[in-house]
């Protein structure tokens, strides 16, 4: 098996003064064949995601985690009132399920909530201490004001003169590579 060899660089990055000319590069970008491409926004842009084919799976986890949270919370209730302390009080039954509601709420929410910040930041990959971009000195206005398409060396259809061709009919104010 060989061994896989890095490239010197990270990938082309344009940089574009508007969002529209960023979603046709995107969608031109797709439209040829590319599959490691990365946008880059000050704001969010929703026709990237289906340009990009991006899907957000993040609802399904909490919803999921939300189910988790309203079953821990009657098997919580169920454990103390039934099996551990069973205590005769006004002589209600043990499985008092009226009782187990607001705990069980109080639960769902928790676990989704938790569910929600903790998918969000592994589904992006944060913390993020370094990333190749960050050598770009222009990238600090992803943050502000430009938008930013990036095509990654790891691509397999990446090659250095022709995506720098490519790139170049989009029209950006700018291309740069991305060192590794």
């Amino acid at each position: 098996m060989a061994a896989k060899t890095h490239s010197p660089i990270h990938g082309l990055l344009a940089e574009f003064d508007k969002p529209e000319a960023l979603v046709e590069a995107a969608r031109q970008a797709r439209a040829a064949g590319y599959t490691k491409v990365e946008a880059f926004s000050p704001m969010p842009i929703h026709a990237l995601d289906g340009v990009l084919g991006l899907k957000n799976r993040l609802p399904f986890f909490v919803l999921a985690g939300g189910i988790t949270g309203m079953l821990t919370g009657a098997a919580l209730q169920y454990w103390t009132s039934v099996i551990e302390y069973p205590t005769d009080i006004g002589g209600r039954p043990w499985l008092s399920w009226p009782a187990f509601v607001v705990p069980m709420f109080e639960t769902t929410i928790l676990f989704a909530a938790l569910t929600a910040v903790f998918g969000m930041l592994i589904m992006n990959g944060l913390p993020q201490p370094y990333h190749p971009l960050f050598h770009v000195k222009r990238f600090a206005e992803a943050t502000r004001s430009r938008f930013f398409f990036l095509i990654e060396a790891e691509d397999p259809k990446f090659d250095l003169p022709s995506v720098r061709e490519f790139l170049a009919r989009q029209k950006p104010t700018s291309i740069e590579e991305v060192p590794n």
